[in-house]
């Protein structure tokens, strides 16, 4: 891990938003915001939240504010600049090869007759992010491989990225361009800002995560991530041959209890030992 700089990747909902069933550490949130605001700290959420909701949660959480943000699970990324958002047209640009000139209204035409999908709402949709509510009795994997055989017989290239909004007890399902997952938007961030691997920390917690998770990126789970992320997500990076780049925070190396925010700055901790200094002097306390 360098010892200059930091690009800190982080999804917010139940991995930095301590929105999820387990307790949050009382000091852990601010303890990360005093870390973030280290100028060797670069910070990026990475969320299948749209740029609106992602603003309202850094309001209502009092979350720092980023200096990136990848959005909508990976379709867009937006530079920040005193509260300005600028999107990176370059990226979109590159996405949108995966499509092969195919319109979000001509993907959405050739799911209509299964009626296990339900459409989410017009906000949660755009040009390469096509969204889907689907209950969790659905057998996944059967509904999935035959959405995947339309795709791949229309001549699109495309990812059906699934996970589970825990609160409410339902699935989530986009379709996305290939190449527009959080691991390929970090990986085209990082190269555009000139960061090699070890400059980089993803941190996650759910089923959309877990390509960057079982990555050669550096990557923290945090502890509140359900069993069976924790699980595929050690059979990916096992099969990637990454075990190294993957930290299943459990809060026994800090005096937290590994949750959210904990756990982010408990595995910056596992990865970094300049910035486990820097960590140990605000208070954070990390053993390793």
């Amino acid at each position: 891990m360098s010892e200059t700089r930091l690009l800190l990747c982080t999804d917010m909902d139940r991995t930095l938003i301590p929105n999820g069933l387990q307790a949050e550490h009382p000091q852990a949130r601010r303890w990360f915001s005093e870390f973030c605001s280290l100028p060797q700290v670069t910070l990026v959420y990475v969320t299948g939240r749209h740029q609106n909701l992602v603003k309202e949660a850094i309001k209502h959480y009092s979350l720092p504010s980023p200096d990136y943000a990848i959005t909508d699970v990976g379709t867009r990324i937006f530079r920040t600049n005193n509260q300005q958002w600028q999107p990176l047209q370059a990226w979109e640009e590159e996405i949108d090869k995966d499509w092969h000139g195919k319109s979000h209204s001509q993907l959405k035409k050739l799911f209509a007759d299964i009626s296990e999908l339900q459409l989410q709402e017009t906000s949660k949709q755009n040009s390469h992010k096509l969204s889907y509510y689907v209950a969790l009795h659905v057998k996944q994997e059967d509904l999935l491989l035959q959405m995947a055989q339309r795709l791949e017989a229309y001549g699109t290239q495309a990812s059906l990225v699934w996970s589970v909004d825990e609160p409410k007890g339902i699935g989530l399902l986009d379709i996305l361009p290939r190449n527009a997952t959080k691991l390929h938007a970090i990986d085209f961030l990082r190269q555009q800002l000139n960061y090699s691997l070890d400059e980089v920390i993803f941190a996650g917690d759910s089923g959309n995560d877990l390509p960057v998770l079982g990555s050669a990126i550096p990557a923290v789970l945090v502890a509140n991530a359900a069993n069976d992320v924790k699980k595929a997500a050690q059979g990916l990076s096992q099969k990637n041959s990454t075990q190294q780049s993957l930290y299943l925070s459990t809060g026994k190396n800090t005096h937290m209890n590994g949750n959210y925010s904990a756990g982010i700055l408990e595995g910056i901790a596992y990865f970094s030992p300049v910035f486990r200094q820097q960590l140990k002097q605000m208070g954070v306390c990390c053993e390793q």
